[in-house]
């Protein structure tokens, strides 16, 4: 098997998918140095809103950042369609008529 050249499309696609890694890649900080009532202030807001501390804390960096937060978790399921659901006596009549078998190839 040979090898790619540099600069090919194999190239070019590891690349990409790299830079979609690094988008939606996480960092961690360290942060020293926090005054005590500061920390007091952060734990006592962390346990009035039922949160992690962690979680105060990336809110407030993305709040001071002024960047909008990705959501957590992208859905995929059906709940926008639930109740929209349209009556459509075509549709209807469509599905009945799927819905009887040919006798002829049930022997």
């Amino acid at each position: 098997m040979k090898r790619q050249a540099r600069g090919t499309v194999g190239s070019r696609q590891r690349k990409e998918r790299y830079r979609r890694a690094a988008q939606t890649a996480t960092l961690q900080y360290t942060v020293r140095a926090v005054p005590t009532q500061v920390d007091r202030a952060l734990r006592r807001k962390a346990a009035t809103e039922r949160k992690s501390l962690n979680a105060i804390l990336r809110e407030a960096l993305i709040r001071e950042a002024g960047v909008a937060e990705p959501p957590d978790r992208l859905y995929t399921d059906l709940d926008s369609l639930a109740g929209t659901w349209l009556d459509d006596p075509g549709f209807d009549e469509a599905i009945r008529a799927q819905d009887q078998a040919d006798p002829s190839l049930w022997r």
